[in-house]
């Protein structure tokens, strides 16, 4: 095979997103640009008016008398089981049978000619509730005995309860962390299109078209081979469509079998944001024992999660968070609780970094409590506390590429910290309206899914007899370019120029059984997968053109021009040959992650293949008036191992860390007291805008990190593991608060720190 430098497109090169020119120019095609077939018809969800109740009288005949209604679908006109749980649980109705446990849940459908038609029809439904009472927040919910959604987990190591009893130093506190609404560009959107016998065909905005398959399968009442799942791209997903398209994929379908026709379902913004889950928000109560040095001695924690009516994906959303309640950091003696509690609320879901980011902000408060303690730097206490190879995580999983070392003596140089942290103390210093923060914070994050049979994927790879090439495999497309990386490894392994490779939307018919398109193992899983079939066919090739020059294999090269022996053929006419020859020029290629194990009931193994390292350092300036405030200047250095496209890369590191901060700054969710979602739109729900990017906003990838585990290309993930660099922000933050007590007071800010709730803390602190 050709060295990669002389292929185009192959990996380690920065090509550009094979859809950039249609994304920037508006011709990408989505879901909703599909033409419509004649006859098309248009579905609008009903939403419940109370958090939780029974409904006592359902009078649904305006609804069906309003012009353009087709038909209106309730619970009892689901055909087979009225549930779209993903954990098997059993918990999750397609449309609420009764008993309504959330203010937005839906209760009926309405398919219509137009969707405007259908959206008006749906406001003319009376429904009488028996009301009953509801818990919105974790500890509410505690208190009230709601319970749990799925089973906790507890992760030990040592003896936390002793440790604690000795340490020279003890602090126990609490702290809120909120949630975060996914905010895709393209909403929630599903089109299903009847064909012969039970068959359907969908198009949807979808990260697991396997599980939509599997969800509308059970819906109609029928077998998954009945149901095709096609996805060509996503504008944007972050998790928010891994299960909650499962709803939408659902009602259209069972819409387009009952009537035959085509049916579109797009809600507008404000029902996809009440009626879909979001980030879960936690409440941490913590108790941490340290020495005079900084170093932590042990740590006890109780992670409550407002989890919402059922339980979607909150085990492992709940489990991660403890996963990475260490972050990078060693706890000699340590014991994690999580705990999953049932709300009157949306269930809550995926959301980059998965539980993850929740985990880390917990240990960054540690150290923040330490060091406001001792009046240390607190990037002194993160160095004293970081990792060693050879010591063990809370699940007993053994650190074996730290590299955080380095990556901090890097950032520290390039970033000029400590000179900036004296200047920063010394504006401080002088009393000024404006003060200023700066912190350096790192991540560690766990690459794989901790359910360990997701850790696979397939692809398939046709090589057509004029030499083109098709390239399919269980990944979807958001945006973050995995179907170009994918390509370029392709490119890479049959020695061809990335040109030949066409890459095709995702469908269940061609790779099945596919896992979501998450965890950040896009790459990892579908990139090995399509390297095995294409190794497949470039040993299948070179065996037949040995055979048929009579020369030995190793003298056969395939790429743009085939070497055999001393003869030079254009890939092309060699392929043609081939297919005169009867050769065989397709293969199905599949991949598991090896080493991972998990036993969820001991609490030990292995549940991460590797881990992906950065650090942020990030400065901002507090307006103490107002608490409003500016990231100043950031600085990061992420390890992606040997990247396979460092401009996507990079992109998604810059991307990932806006909208870091943007949770743990603008993003607040707030519910009322009937348990009504009152940022339900763009109007009430602040995302980051571009002018809330830091001023300076230096992004380097660390290009001397190689993966040491057999990864594709020994790369690493991107998607989620940089998003944990927002905290820098947050930290930084709290550094300026902090000032008003000369920094010997922890801040304790809660998150998402609003100019609100900064301006309380520092209230707080003169007082």
């Amino acid at each position: 095979m050709k060295q990669d430098s002389q292929i185009k497109g192959a990996p380690h090169s920065s090509i550009r997103h094979d859809s950039a020119e249609k994304h920037v120019t508006g011709r990408a095609e989505y879901t909703d640009d599909l033409l419509e077939l004649v006859g098309t018809l248009h579905a609008c969800l009903g939403l419940s008016q109370v958090a939780h109740g029974r409904i006592t009288a359902m009078d649904l005949s305006a609804v069906r008398a309003a012009p353009g209604v087709v038909w209106v679908m309730t619970a009892e006109d689901i055909p087979g089981e009225n549930d779209i749980s993903p954990n098997g649980l059993h918990d999750e109705p397609i449309l609420a049978p009764g008993l309504v446990q959330f203010h937005g849940q839906p209760v009926f459908a309405v398919v219509a000619e137009t969707r405007d038609k259908a959206r008006r029809a749906a406001a003319l439904a009376r429904i009488d509730y028996e009301e009953l009472p509801h818990a919105l927040d974790p500890i509410a919910a505690r208190d009230a005995g709601m319970g749990y959604v799925t089973a906790p987990l507890t992760l030990r190591r040592g003896d936390a309860a002793q440790g604690l009893e000795k340490s020279p130093n003890r602090i126990g506190a609490r702290m809120t962390v909120g949630g975060q609404d996914h905010f895709y560009l393209e909403g929630q959107i599903a089109m299903a299109i009847p064909a012969e016998d039970e068959d359907v065909v969908i198009h949807v905005s979808t990260q697991h078209p396997t599980e939509v398959q599997h969800m509308v399968a059970h819906a109609l009442g029928t077998a998954a081979n009945a149901v095709v799942v096609n996805v060509r791209r996503m504008g944007g997903g972050f998790g928010g469509k891994e299960t909650q398209m499962n709803l939408f994929a659902c009602v259209a379908a069972i819409a387009a079998k009952k009537l035959g026709r085509a049916v579109k379902l797009r809600p507008d913004r404000d029902d996809d944001m009440t009626a879909t889950g979001k980030r879960h928000d936690f409440v941490i109560d913590y108790d941490l024992g340290f020495d005079d040095n900084g170093k932590i001695l042990a740590v006890r924690g109780d992670f409550y999660a407002r989890c919402g009516f059922s339980s979607d994906l909150s085990g492992p959303v709940t489990d991660r968070a403890l996963f990475h309640a260490d972050n990078a950091y060693f706890y000699p003696d340590v014991e994690l609780h999580s705990h999953p509690m049932k709300t009157n609320t949306v269930s809550n879901t995926a959301f980059r970094g998965f539980g993850g980011p929740q985990g880390v902000i917990a240990a960054e408060r540690f150290v923040e409590e330490i060091a406001y303690a001792l009046g240390r730097d607190p990037l002194e206490i993160r160095k004293a506390n970081l990792y060693e190879n050879g010591q063990l995580t809370p699940y007993h999983q053994e650190v074996e590429d730290q590299i955080l070392p380095r990556i901090f003596a890097e950032l520290e140089e390039s970033a000029d910290y400590h000179a900036r942290r004296r200047a920063v103390l010394d504006w401080n210093a002088r009393g000024s309206t404006i003060r200023k923060g700066i912190a350096l914070t790192p991540v560690k994050f766990g690459i794989s899914f901790t359910a360990t049979w997701f850790n696979q994927a397939g692809a398939l790879v046709h090589i057509y007899n004029d030499g083109s090439i098709h390239l399919n495999h269980g990944g979807t497309e958001m945006g973050q370019g995995l179907n170009t990386k994918v390509a370029q490894v392709v490119a890479e392994a049959l020695g061809v120029s990335i040109d030949r490779i066409k890459i095709t939307k995702t469908t269940t018919e061609k790779v099945p059984n596919t896992s979501a398109t998450a965890a950040s193992s896009g790459t990892d899983l579908n990139g090995m997968a399509a390297l095995d079939a294409c190794q497949q066919l470039v040993q299948r090739l070179t065996a037949f053109a040995a055979q048929e020059k009579g020369v030995p294999p190793e003298l056969v090269e395939i790429g743009e021009t085939v070497q055999i022996g001393d003869e030079r053929i254009s890939f092309q006419d060699f392929v043609r040959t081939a297919y005169l020859a009867r050769i065989q020029l397709s293969a199905a290629g599949f991949y598991k992650t090896p080493k991972i194990h998990w036993n969820r009931e001991t609490g030990r193994g292995r549940p991460f293949y590797y881990y992906a390292y950065g650090a942020a350092c990030s400065e901002v300036s507090v307006d103490t008036l107002t608490g409003e405030y500016v990231i100043e200047r950031a600085d990061v250095i992420h390890d992606v191992g040997r990247s396979l496209n460092p401009a996507l890369d990079k992109g998604q590191v810059e991307g990932a860390f806006v909208q870091g901060a943007g949770w743990l700054t603008s993003e607040e969710l707030w519910w009322d007291d009937k348990g009504r979602l009152r940022t339900h739109a763009p109007s009430t729900y602040k995302i980051p805008l571009a002018s809330d990017r830091p001023k300076i906003f230096n992004v380097r990838l660390a290009d001397w990190s190689i993966n040491r585990e057999a990864t594709i290309k020994r790369s690493k993930a991107v998607g989620e593991p940089p998003f944990m660099l927002g905290i820098s922000v947050f930290e930084a933050l709290g550094h300026a608060v902090a000032s008003f007590d000369d920094y010997r007071t922890c801040p304790r800010l809660d998150a998402p720190a609003t100019p609100e709730r900064v301006l309380t803390a520092i209230e707080r602190l003169r007082r």
